[in-house]
């Protein structure tokens, strides 16, 4: 007898900017490069997971409930680039530990179910463009701020017009006193 292979879902953990943090990034990816990311899927990854079942999407999710980190402010200073890759994209001249913090949580946690964090060092990014033309780093023309209060579990799917992302789920994080 066949079996149906199972249902997957792409997924990934990631920061997911409110809308005047999103409007703020898609102008810089409209005004800093040549093919800039839709502003929909503008977004910070924490932790790729790939393909996923259903039953590993669970274990996912119940083990993040445990993560505990405080609220922090990302200013978002300098515009990187990887030239061989052709990618452009905005990060922090100063990563906030929290930040840091909240990664290193993430892949404690989500080893049990299968997670192989990455063996290269973290960079935070958000990608701005995609088949730029040897992007080079730069400052950022403008500081955005952005008051990161939550991650989220967000889904890739293709369709005709392209990827989408969209969060499935959400943790806030904690307000310091």
């Amino acid at each position: 007898m066949d079996r149906k292979p199972e249902a997957t879902q792409r997924l990934f953990f990631a920061l997911w900017p409110d809308d005047e943090v999103r409007s703020q990034l898609a102008t810089a990816a409209r005004c800093w490069t040549q093919h800039p990311i839709p502003g929909a899927n503008l977004h910070m990854t924490l932790a790729f997971l790939g393909n996923r079942t259903t039953a590993e999407r669970q274990c996912f999710s119940e083990a993040v409930s445990t993560v505990r980190c405080n609220a922090f402010e990302l200013l978002l200073d300098y515009c990187g680039a990887w030239p061989r890759r052709g990618i452009s994209w905005l990060g922090a001249s100063r990563i906030p530990e929290e930040l840091m913090h909240l990664v290193r949580q993430l892949n404690a946690v989500l080893q049990p179910c299968g997670y192989e964090p990455e063996k290269r060092r973290f960079i935070p990014h958000i990608t701005l463009s995609r088949k730029e033309k040897n992007p080079q780093p730069q400052s950022a023309e403008k500081v955005i701020r952005w008051q990161v209060g939550e991650f989220v579990l967000a889904e890739s799917t293709a369709g005709p017009e392209g990827v989408c992302y969209q969060p499935v789920q959400r943790w806030p994080l904690q307000v310091s006193a």
